[in-house]
């Protein structure tokens, strides 16, 4: 479980794929401390395993491998040597939840339609698939990339979010720009109420 506060951008050193995954090797400083093989980390929000831990002359690198599948349904299949990626370590017991209920598991990936300046801050717009947009609602929480976000405007086909100076300078979306690919988690509160409610009225 996670929150959605991103605690650094750690930059992608390694993408080897092989015949059963995709090895990921990711330099990371503040989410190594501590971390320990088998430990979870968030990784543009997709829930991994570290199954290895090196050293390295700017820092250690966490390796993952990642199933074909969860290749294929984020957008780590586009990230490249160099690509800074957003990272989280899992929620400590009796932490703080600064953000919201994240599990680390990517419902779809959205397209960046509008990343522009607006004063000091950003304004994001996301086309999103049906699968994500139906439970997304006004004001309420969305993680895109791993970053918990407020959703300030819902369209048919897709969302708005304010991006403030902050979240744009401490996460990889300063890297983005329209038409790149974002994974999405809706918010798993929701997810429950839809399930609930349409049990209900069968």
């Amino acid at each position: 479980m996670f929150t959605g506060i991103v605690e650094e951008t750690g930059t992608i050193e390694q993408i080897k794929p092989t015949a059963k995954s995709i090895e990921l090797a990711v330099r990371a400083k503040v989410c190594a401390r501590g971390l320990k093989l088998g430990d979870s980390v968030a990784v543009n929000g997709c829930c991994l395993t570290a199954v290895k831990i090196s050293s390295g002359k700017k820092g250690k690198l966490i390796h993952f491998d990642l199933l074909q599948e969860s290749w294929n349904r984020t957008n780590l299949q586009f990230a490249k040597v160099g690509s800074l990626v957003n990272l989280e370590r899992s929620l400590l017991v009796g932490g703080r939840m600064g953000g919201h209920f994240v599990t680390g598991h990517i419902d779809g990936t959205g397209n960046i339609i509008r990343w522009e300046r607006a004063g000091s801050d950003h304004v994001l717009e996301i086309a999103a698939p049906p699968e994500v947009m139906r439970y997304v609602i006004f004001k309420g929480s969305i993680t895109v990339d791993g970053i918990s976000l407020t959703v300030a405007q819902v369209g048919k086909k897709s969302f708005r979010v304010w991006i403030i100076p902050h979240t744009h300078e401490v996460t990889a979306l300063r890297e983005r720009s329209v038409g790149d690919a974002v994974n999405l988690e809706a918010d798993l509160l929701g997810k429950y109420v839809r399930q609930f409610v349409s049990e209900a009225s069968t």
